[in-house]
């Protein structure tokens, strides 16, 4: 009897590490050594007076996999907490991007018009192109990326996911 491979899953890691030289290299060190992917990492000082940062990692494996990637974080000595924020549901997770598309006449009508559509804000223009400013799930930016291909799309710039989890609790 054949045995099916259990489904993989994407999960948002949030790390509070040591804001120190080094910290990030070891986690991502963490992951290659071990043959794990990131999808996605973001990376900012959380707490200046204790001088801790926070590392927001979107992986995919199968549940086994996901636990021994939080196992082998909480391990490391300068991470102080590891928090899964896709379990439970109760988090926001978003991304900015930054669309430039070049276009004339009826394209950069119907650029301007999809971004109205997106709530993307206009933050360069030229009369040959436009720098669009977009925040809100991957799956919207994805969609909004999609339908400018057509009309000019130049170059795309993207953050990365950050997330938090809802209600009154700190990490």
């Amino acid at each position: 009897m054949l045995m099916k491979n259990p489904a993989t899953e994407r999960h948002t890691l949030s790390v509070l590490v040591d804001n120190e030289p080094g910290v990030l290299a070891r986690v991502i060190g963490l992951f290659s050594g071990r043959g794990y992917n990131i999808d996605s990492l973001t990376v900012s000082e959380t707490e200046h007076e204790k001088q801790l940062s926070r590392i927001t990692i979107v992986t995919t494996g199968t549940p086994m996999v996901i636990e021994q990637i939080k196992n082998q974080l909480e391990r490391l000595v300068p991470v102080h907490r590891v928090i899964d924020v896709t379990v439970g549901g109760k988090s926001i997770e978003r991304e900015l991007a930054m669309v430039k598309v070049r276009g004339t006449g009826e394209r950069r009508v119907e650029a301007l018009r999809l971004s109205d559509a997106f709530r993307a804000r206009v933050i360069d223009a030229t009369t040959e192109s436009f720098v669009f400013e977009l925040t809100g799930k991957s799956d919207k930016i994805d969609q909004f990326v999609g339908l400018m291909l057509p009309l000019g799309l130049v170059e795309v710039s993207r953050t990365g996911i950050v997330a938090i989890t809802r209600g009154p609790e700190a990490m």
